[in-house]
């Protein structure tokens, strides 16, 4: 059988649409991911030892269970047991935020324990209050010790945004699966697929590199 690829062009438009319901799904993610990051990676290095037995062990959910099963724990398994009812862009967001934020507070709770403890008591002598000290001084040259790993935390994401077709959403992988029921062509669709996903991880490695620049450049000055 011949490849045919002309029988892409009047999926385009579908393409487009699914290609932003991953960005947005992407996006999303990351944004909610390093907010719930934050007070996560804190909870790991606080001396209150309850803060610090939930953060690992909110860790251990989320790195022992497989992405798959949490997706639909989040979307089927939750409303049976809580009055809430998720739509699957809300459930897949969610599930994949609260899975990053385990992976990048490890990351960040490295970058936090290689900061020299003197920086720590020099803002002690100083007066700076604990929470200042974490906003101004620690955080930010933990996040800059550790955008490698953010950075590939996020391809990461973005490659995981897949599993959402799993339970309807239409993104890209939905799109070729439904041009393969259509056409009964497989590789056509899913080679777009590829193609796609590639551009975007590329583009997103160019984009975090340009960042490692810039903050190296920050430091030089």
């Amino acid at each position: 059988m011949q490849l045919d690829f002309s029988i892409l062009i009047k999926y385009l438009p579908d393409f487009g649409a699914a290609l932003l319901v991953t960005l947005q799904v992407t996006v999303c993610s990351l944004l909610l991911g390093l907010l719930f990051s934050i007070p996560l990676s804190l909870f790991k290095i606080s001396n209150i030892k309850p803060l610090e037995w939930f953060a690992s062990f909110y860790t251990s959910i989320f790195r022992g269970v497989p992405l798959m099963v949490q997706v639909f724990m989040m979307y089927f398994g939750v409303p049976l047991v809580l009055p809430v009812k998720f739509t699957a862009f809300t459930a897949g967001t969610l599930v994949f935020s609260m899975n990053s934020a385990a992976y990048i507070s490890e990351s960040m709770r490295g970058g936090i324990r290689a900061i020299d403890k003197g920086q720590y008591e020099a803002a002690m002598a100083l007066g700076v209050k604990y929470v200042p000290m974490m906003k101004d001084i620690i955080l930010p040259q933990a996040i800059k010790s550790v955008m490698p790993s953010l950075v590939n935390e996020f391809i990461s994401l973005l490659k995981n945004t897949t599993l959402i077709a799993s339970i309807g959403l239409v993104d890209i992988l939905r799109v070729g699966q439904l041009i393969q029921s259509r056409t009964y062509r497989a590789f056509e669709p899913f080679f777009a697929i590829a193609v796609f996903y590639y551009i975007l991880v590329m583009g997103l490695s160019f984009l975090g590199k340009l960042l490692e620049r810039w903050v190296n450049k920050s430091d030089r000055r």
